[in-house]
């Protein structure tokens, strides 16, 4: 696995499923049942945030940001660029030291599945592409630990068994492989 290309193309999948957010649908309901469309992009966009502050900086701040799509395409642009430029080899997280491949890979997981929810929450649904979300799924198993369900993910949600790679990303992270809007 290669944290650069798979930060790119969660980059350029979630980037796709902002394209379509119009102001007058921030109010809508996500699949993170605590947030609308609006908080669910500040989050995303704070995300993109930390990110940029690990690649460029070394060192991540713990200040919350909040703002909109806008923010968020400005900042993803940045991230690839400041990735391309040759990121440090660790950042400090607060004041822990973090791999930045694993940054970039944990990053990638929240990018690629929050964009995922700003598709379904804007009314039009995207998959996560096949393969970028079967590289993404033994991230997840090995960062989200039972003790995030309930603050951070909900409970997980049972697949079929042969499910897509897409199907059992979204239900390990206790989200349904499909939003009612």
């Amino acid at each position: 696995m290669n944290p650069g290309e798979l930060l790119e193309r969660s980059l350029a999948y979630a980037l796709g499923s902002v394209a379509d957010v119009r102001p007058d649908g921030l109010t809508r309901g996500t699949p993170c049942t605590e947030w609308d469309l609006a908080e669910l992009l500040g989050h995303l966009d704070d995300s993109v945030d930390a990110l940029y502050e690990g690649l460029t900086g070394g060192r991540i701040g713990l200040v919350p940001r909040d703002d909109r799509a806008c923010r968020f395409r400005t900042r993803a642009c940045a991230v690839l660029g400041a990735w391309a430029a040759g990121p440090p080899d660790r950042v400090l997280v607060g004041e822990r030291p973090l791999e930045v491949r694993v940054l970039a890979a944990v990053g990638a997981v929240e990018i690629a599945v929050h964009g995922w929810d700003v598709a379904q929450a804007s009314g039009r649904p995207r998959p996560i592409p096949e393969a970028l979300a079967a590289e993404l799924l033994p991230i997840v198993r090995c960062v989200v630990a039972w003790e995030d369900r309930g603050v951070r993910f909900a409970a997980p949600i049972a697949v079929p068994e042969g499910a897509r790679p897409q199907a059992r990303l979204l239900g390990f992270l206790g989200r349904r492989d499909s939003f009612p809007g």
